[in-house]
């Protein structure tokens, strides 16, 4: 029997995207960029600091990075500690050698719970983006407005306050939303989000409480990704890289300026058997013609060149 054609009838049935929350576009029918001083590749450098409870709950689910053994899993809990107190000091002297501007995406209540490293990046001037609370509070479908609501106002205003930053990035704790969460973060300052992985360069986003920037943080040069998720080596972990910057500065000479994004965290890369490879990287992409940025002059640099 034949369905019924109501079953193939779908009201946002269109060219495009089903939905409204961009316009569809194609990456290579776009204006072309110029980075600043006619640089053709950007290079962001994402740095996230995190908190994993020891109790984590995993509501509703558990992130990757999290505890995965019986509570008390000392052994992921420590470690995630361990890139808080000396793999980020890595990171930081690595920085500065190659000449790297990194943009920092806090935890909340790591900020609380960690003077000592929140003063040392208030001391460098670096960008902070608000990382939501911690790593077990999430942002998911079907969650509490009320309750989400709170939690956007408690993570960006409390940042601010700590950084003595006006925050306007955010990266959601898993990379995870709710269908409410673009609307929060545009009501409470939030000018770009860095969850959404589909292109090259940034776009504009639109939700109810006016625009956002939707910033794309590579999932795929997630050094977690490569390395926890993929098993990959830290030899193969550098090797993509350098292949990622190789490829995407022959498209920008043809096709304009292109982004870099590399998410990096100090509890992985941070090891001793792999700051190496991290610094075979920027030693690498640091000689080649590079703009190297926080997230928001990246962001400057590209609207400034793409709205009127």
């Amino acid at each position: 029997m034949a369905l019924d054609k109501s079953y193939l009838e779908y009201s946002h049935r269109s060219h495009g995207m089903d939905h409204d929350r961009y316009d569809w576009s194609m990456l290579t029918d776009r204006p072309k960029i110029t980075w600043p001083d006619g640089k053709k590749l950007a290079l962001w450098v994402n740095v996230p600091l995190q908190f994993f409870p020891l109790d984590q709950k995993g509501e509703p689910f558990k992130i990757q990075g999290g505890m995965t053994m019986p509570y008390p899993d000392l052994r992921h809990f420590s470690l995630r500690d361990y890139g808080n107190r000396v793999g980020i000091f890595r990171f930081l002297k690595a920085f500065d050698k190659y000449g790297v501007t990194p943009t920092f995406a806090m935890n909340t209540q790591l900020a609380k719970r960690n003077p000592y490293l929140l003063n040392t990046i208030k001391e460098r001037g670096n960008e902070v983006m608000c990382h939501g609370m911690h790593m077990d509070a999430l942002h998911y479908g079907g969650q509490d407005k009320q309750l989400e609501t709170q939690l956007v106002q408690d993570s960006v205003n409390q940042l601010r306050e700590l950084t003595e930053q006006n925050i306007t990035g955010w990266l959601s704790p898993g990379r995870n939303e709710s269908e409410n969460t673009p609307e929060l973060l545009a009501a409470n300052g939030i000018e770009y989000f860095c969850d959404w992985v589909n292109d090259d360069m940034p776009y504009r986003f639109k939700t109810n409480k006016g625009n956002l920037w939707a910033m794309p943080l590579s999932n795929e040069l997630d050094d977690a990704f490569i390395m926890l998720n993929n098993l990959h080596s830290e030899d193969s972990y550098a090797e993509q890289m350098i292949d990622a910057c190789d490829f995407l500065l022959k498209e920008a000479n043809h096709s304009g300026g292109r982004i870099l994004s590399l998410n990096i965290h100090p509890w992985m890369l941070g090891q001793p058997h792999r700051i190496g490879a991290l610094e075979q990287v920027l030693e690498y992409v640091m000689n080649q013609d590079v703009y190297s940025a926080s997230a928001s002059d990246i962001l400057q640099a590209f609207t400034s060149q793409t709205t009127t």
